[in-house]
């Protein structure tokens, strides 16, 4: 279903910690008084809601019939300025743990009513999940964790993260307590602290994509780049094979980077090929299996 109009509100829910997941809805405008339903979408490592065309991503899926939630987790460092680094003592413990709970806190609070716009009636007991990359594997932990999520996309889907933990940072863990990666985009040095590692570790069971995809049963679409220079498109494969669902599926986007061909700032009229494409693919994969 096509909508000609939306309604983008922005907002923020409090986090099992008491801070803010901020938010921005993004509601089809209907005078039939339909009901659509959600996807909530996550962003990964490093990223946030408003990265290069993401909201545009938004705005589209609004369009074909659904109402988005595009969330930022509640420990990702960006504050309120949308799209810098501010808030480097929160990125520095953001667990998989914290990520899983805030996404269970966004969904609550749009089945008691407080992620919500008078303009459209959202059916929150059908909820789909699409995240990129970190926010594609947390995606696949709370797609088992949380019933009503019914359908998921992932895109650039990490398979298990501790085997990014190289030698080097287990050593810097181990010495200081933290670990630096540097954000490219930002030329920021960035912490990574210990008790992120500790938390992949420890609760593997329920906060690594591998470990859950084999509890999986609802229609999942992984979509990976073949030329990810970020996580292999092995990694997607990997969840394919192990995931248990009945409707399942694994595209991988020729010429795809991490990102598709996306960058931030992203001011283009059109998205790059590969974006388009992999776009098409997941509104295609909503429209069958949640609508």
């Amino acid at each position: 279903m096509e909508v000609s109009s939306i309604s983008i509100s922005l907002g923020q829910v409090e986090s099992t910690e008491g801070l803010p997941i901020r938010y921005d809805l993004y509601s089809p405008i209907s005078r039939n008084a339909l009901s659509f339903p959600v996807i909530i979408f996550l962003h990964g490592f490093k990223g946030f809601k408003d990265w290069g065309p993401f909201p545009d991503v938004c705005e589209e899926l609004a369009r074909a019939g659904f109402g988005v939630v595009a969330i930022n987790f509640s420990l990702n460092g960006i504050g309120d300025d949308k799209t810098e680094f501010t808030e480097m003592e929160l990125f520095e413990r953001e667990t998989f743990s914290q990520d899983l709970d805030d996404i269970g806190t966004v969904i609550d609070a749009l089945q008691r009513g407080e992620i919500t716009d008078n303009h459209s009636s959202l059916n929150t007991d059908v909820i789909g999940i699409l995240g990129h990359s970190r926010g594609g594997q947390t995606a696949i932990a709370a797609a088992v964790e949380y019933a009503p999520v019914q359908c998921l996309v992932t895109w650039s889907a990490v398979a298990d993260y501790r085997k990014r933990w190289t030698t080097q940072m287990k050593k810097d863990w181990e010495k200081q307590g933290f670990t630096e990666i540097e954000n490219s985009r930002t030329g920021q040095k960035m912490k990574v602290g210990k008790v992120v590692y500790q938390d992949s570790i420890e609760n593997a069971d329920r906060v690594i994509a591998m470990e859950r995809v084999k509890e999986l049963r609802i229609p999942t679409l992984f979509i990976h780049g073949r030329d990810d220079e970020s996580v292999p498109y092995t990694d997607s494969e990997k969840l394919h094979i192990a995931c248990e669902a009945r409707d399942k599926e694994l595209r991988l986007v020729s010429n795809g980077t991490h990102t598709y061909g996306a960058g931030h700032p992203f001011e283009d009229q059109d998205f790059p090929k590969p974006f388009a494409e992999v776009l098409d693919w997941t509104e295609g994969w909503f429209i069958e299996h949640l609508s």
